[in-house]
C-alpha cells in the first residue's frame, strides 16, 4: 500500500532542511521524498510500508520539532 505522509517541520535554515531529507530518506520503504509549503516547512514523504509514527519520532529526535500532519492512500 503506497502512502503519502505530509509532516510540519519547524526549521529556519538550509542545513535542517537537508537533515530532515537525510531522516526521511533512510526510513524503511521511503522512495520518494521532498520538501513542501510557502515556507518551505513541510516534508512529504511516499512510500510503501512507511511507519509514519516512527518517521515523527526520528525527525522529533533530531530536530526538536515535528508535527505530524496527514497520512493518504497513493493510487
Amino acid at each position: 500500500m503506497m502512502q503519502k505522509i505530509l509532516v510540519k517541520l519547524h526549521v529556519h535554515c538550509d542545513k535542517c532542511r537537508t537533515k530532515a531529507m537525510k531522516i526521511a530518506a533512510t526510513a524503511p520503504g521511503v522512495n520518494k521524498v521532498s520538501i513542501q509549503g510557502e515556507d518551505r516547512d513541510h516534508v512529504e514523504v511516499i512510500g510503501d510500508g512507511v511507519d509514519s509514527v516512527c518517521l515523527t519520532r526520528a525527525l522529533r529526535k533530531k530536530l526538536r520539532s515535528a508535527d505530524l500532519v496527514k497520512v493518504e492512500q497513493v493510487k
